[in-house]
């Protein structure tokens, strides 16, 4: 049996080439962009990571996924090779870029100083 909540069903926000400049570069709070693929096994394992930090971090750090195949500008703008890269913004700039899926506990000591 499921409880209806007011969370919404994930909290890692989807964004495309198009959409993108609003939901990232133009945000308040600290983005991090996961730039993932339907085919890429990391990614899927990092995935629960990121949606578990997200909600945690709701209202402190916002986290959006971009699947590189279906938003390519974005993808080669950034220089994204490797998925899942994971790219920190604050006010519009790159903070910090990692490569690979991690560990919650890793990611948060790897993005470190970005998050304050």
């Amino acid at each position: 049996m499921t409880t209806a909540t007011n969370a919404p069903a994930t909290p890692v926000v989807t964004v495309t080439d198009d959409t993108f400049a609003a939901e990232v570069l133009d945000e308040r709070l600290p983005v991090l962009v996961d730039f993932t693929a339907s085919w890429c096994p990391p990614c899927r394992m990092i995935e629960p990571v990121l949606a578990e930090l997200a909600t945690e971090e709701a209202g402190r750090l916002k986290i959006v996924r971009l699947d590189v195949d279906t938003s390519p500008r974005t993808r080669a703008a950034y220089g994204v090779l490797s998925m899942p890269t994971l790219v920190l913004f604050r006010g519009g700039e790159r903070v910090t870029t990692l490569v690979g899926a991690r560990s919650k506990a890793r990611l948060l000591r790897d993005l470190g100083d970005g998050l304050d």
